[in-house]
């Protein structure tokens, strides 16, 4: 199955500010959710009236996910194993990031420069967003990193070109009690990304596969600093 996002599920898109938008961010849901997941959390962001931002949130499409015992639900790739470090379905990364990357395209076609897109991307959304950052061909505002991991490019197919590891900026949040995506595995996908040569404001909280408001809070002043 082509891994696209969906054509059929129009992204979520909310504007906000008082005047045009001058800037983008584009939001990946985790592993069974939807554009609307991350939708309402915009308000306790608390951004400041002259943020003049443009949030899209995609929908992944619906596929077999083998840790689901086939059945399908909306995913950005499949996931083969409860140890998220392993058996990465590259194949399924790369279609995802191909996705992003068009959608980055159409907020360049809609007058949004490129060191104003920002992507974000919760738990399996965090993954992909890391990784289209990082192979753009131009380099964007930063990646909000939320809840995930990243596994290690030396298993990963020769394609992958890592064109902006010095000068991404990476807020990467996790909770100290993740059942999902263990705090180990972020630690390691954190020193994967130091390696390439990135900059991470690493940020942990005491909760589990989740997003709490001290985050949040964190993500706001993130986005002032390289967005507004």
């Amino acid at each position: 199955m082509l891994n696209t996002y969906s054509d059929t599920v129009a992204p979520i898109v909310v504007e906000v500010g008082s005047k045009a938008p001058e800037a983008c961010v584009i939001w990946l849901h985790g592993l069974g959710a939807d554009g609307h997941d991350f939708e309402g959390v915009l308000p306790q962001l608390d951004l400041p009236e002259e943020a003049a931002i443009r949030f899209v949130f995609p929908t992944a499409p619906v596929q077999p996910v083998t840790v689901n015992m086939g059945s399908p639900m909306t995913a950005w790739y499949d996931i083969s194993h409860p140890n998220l470090l392993i058996e990465t379905d590259w194949q399924g990364i790369e279609q995802s990031v191909a996705s992003v990357h068009r959608m980055i395209d159409e907020q360049l076609a809609k007058g949004i420069p490129h060191e104003k897109i920002l992507l974000a991307g919760f738990s399996q959304g965090g993954v992909v967003a890391l990784y289209a950052a990082l192979t753009f061909p131009a380099r964007l505002a930063g990646v909000m990193a939320l809840s995930t991991y990243f596994p290690d490019p030396k298993d990963g197919p020769d394609v992958l070109q890592y064109k902006n590891a010095n000068t991404l900026p990476v807020f990467y949040a996790h909770g100290e009690v993740d059942p999902i995506c263990p705090l180990s595995a972020a630690e390691a996908s954190r020193k994967t990304l130091e390696e390439l040569g990135l900059d991470v404001e690493w940020n942990t909280y005491p909760m589990a596969h989740q997003v709490c408001y001290e985050e949040l809070r964190q993500l706001s002043l993130f986005l002032r600093k390289v967005v507004i």
